[in-house]
């Protein structure tokens, strides 16, 4: 059923509505677009390309965060007076609810399932959206453009953050920072820039409400501080959030939130939950319902002795290292895939002493070897994850850890890291059938 649209859009919708890129982004702008009773007209790199006579064709271009900002298409489009907006920003010019916007380097996804789960178990009416896979502009079209009391708990990458100039989000969330997506950041500081455009799209602290129960402002963990006072970023009226060397707190244990990294993400939501009012007993009570998604840090099986975990949602450095700071017995680390900038040579010799053996895979393959052979750590090229499972096996002595946290991209030998993950365990399996391989060339006669 059509909606009307903002009188921001009425005019721009006039004409067919240029959609750059046809993955899921797309996918729920047209459904958004098709929900407001406007057309679309998809354009992508393995489709119908975007050219000067399609850029005087339109009004509106709304483009995925695949796209660069100064992507030849999005300069063409400008240049013939088109609008071009980011997906984030034409679902919030849609949306009537909250949105509470979460990023961070790492935990971003985790942290917007367990607020979602928390706010609807508390009986908010929640839904997660954003970077998380399910696009904003889908749950819009979904949603007839939600209702005030609608709250859109909303994952946002750098590509997506960068971008925004309409989203107002009530509040951010900010875990933590590191380096990351340094192939289209050109340095660390755009990057953290890319970010802190969301924290400048946020509601201000001290501003009020006619809604009780929700918190405006930004709150920010502790390496997010840090970074924010090297790169001169002004943090008045941002809430400060202790992440960092934070004893954790006694009713979490056995709870997904009992140890690090998981705590830096709860210290977050307790301290937003405080802010908002709402009753902290609710939200320890989630939090021992609360599972984690799948490939992130999960313990897969347990063969001859060994313990094998998937964690291939780890694709970048910081992940790996927390990753590894859970374990106190030997670990055989599978890492390598597609780079993503960031300096490789220093990610290495943190890894030293605190591995026993890192299996290589995929496209930095080759030139994590030539680090790993400066840093003195113990290293084996595998190049695939069908030859790196069984060979990590043999590696890893009794009582040991095989570790699937690759630090990269998967798409040099896969589809998602989804897919990676699922290649993983189905290896596993396939190790468990026949453990008498394993168990020989772990302790011959």
């Amino acid at each position: 059923m059509a909606f009307a649209p903002s009188t921001f859009l009425s005019a721009l919708l006039e004409r067919p509505v240029a959609v750059f890129g046809a993955g899921v982004s797309g996918d729920g702008v047209r459904a958004l677009l098709g929900a407001l009773g406007a057309t679309a007209q998809v354009y992508d790199a393995k489709g119908m390309a975007f050219d000067a006579a399609a850029a005087r064709a339109h009004k509106l271009v709304v483009f995925s965060p695949g796209f660069v900002p100064d992507h030849p298409w999005l300069v063409a489009a400008r240049g013939a007076g088109a609008t071009c907006l980011g997906e984030l920003d034409f679902a919030a010019l849609c949306w009537r609810g909250r949105i509470l916007a979460v990023t961070g380097t790492n935990g971003k996804t985790t942290l917007t399932e367990f607020l979602t789960h928390a706010l609807q178990t508390a009986g908010f009416d929640a839904v997660a959206t954003g970077n998380i896979g399910h696009s904003f502009s889908a749950v819009a079209a979904e949603r007839a453009g939600g209702t005030p009391e609608t709250i859109a708990v909303c994952e946002v990458s750098s590509f997506q953050a960068e971008t925004i100039e309409h989203l107002q989000a009530t509040s951010t969330l900010w875990t933590n920072f590191a380096e990351d997506h340094l192939e289209r950041h050109p340095w660390l500081e755009a990057y953290f820039a890319a970010k802190w455009n969301l924290v400048a799209h946020t509601q201000a602290k001290d501003a009020t409400l006619d809604r009780p129960n929700f918190a405006p402002g930004a709150f920010i963990g502790s390496s997010v501080q840090h970074f924010a006072g090297k790169f001169g970023c002004p943090t008045e009226g941002v809430n400060a959030v202790a992440t960092i060397g934070v004893p954790i707190d006694e009713r979490l244990v056995g709870t997904v939130f009992g140890d690090y990294p998981q705590w830096e993400n709860f210290l977050l939501a307790k301290a937003w939950w405080r802010e908002a009012r709402l009753d902290e007993a609710q939200l320890i009570s989630a939090a021992r319902t609360f599972k984690l998604g799948r490939h992130r840090l999960a313990r897969v099986a347990e063969i001859e002795g060994v313990t094998f975990w998937n964690d291939s949602k780890a694709t970048n450095f910081h992940a790996v290292e927390a990753a590894l700071g859970r374990f106190t017995a030997p670990v055989v680390l599978i890492a390598g895939g597609k780079a993503k900038g960031g300096d490789l040579g220093g990610f290495v010799r943190r890894l030293a002493g605190r591995v026993h053996h890192v299996v290589l895979i995929g496209a930095t393959g080759a030139e994590l070897a030539r680090h790993c052979a400066a840093a003195h750590v113990p290293h084996t090229s595998a190049e695939t994850l069908a030859r790196a499972v069984p060979l990590a096996a043999q590696l890893a002595p009794r009582g040991g850890h095989v570790l699937l946290s690759p630090a990269f991209a998967s798409f040099d030998q896969f589809r998602s890291y989804e897919d990676r993950g699922e290649q993983f365990e189905k290896l596993v399996e396939t190790l468990a059938a026949t453990p008498a391989v394993t168990k020989a060339a772990r302790d011959p006669i």
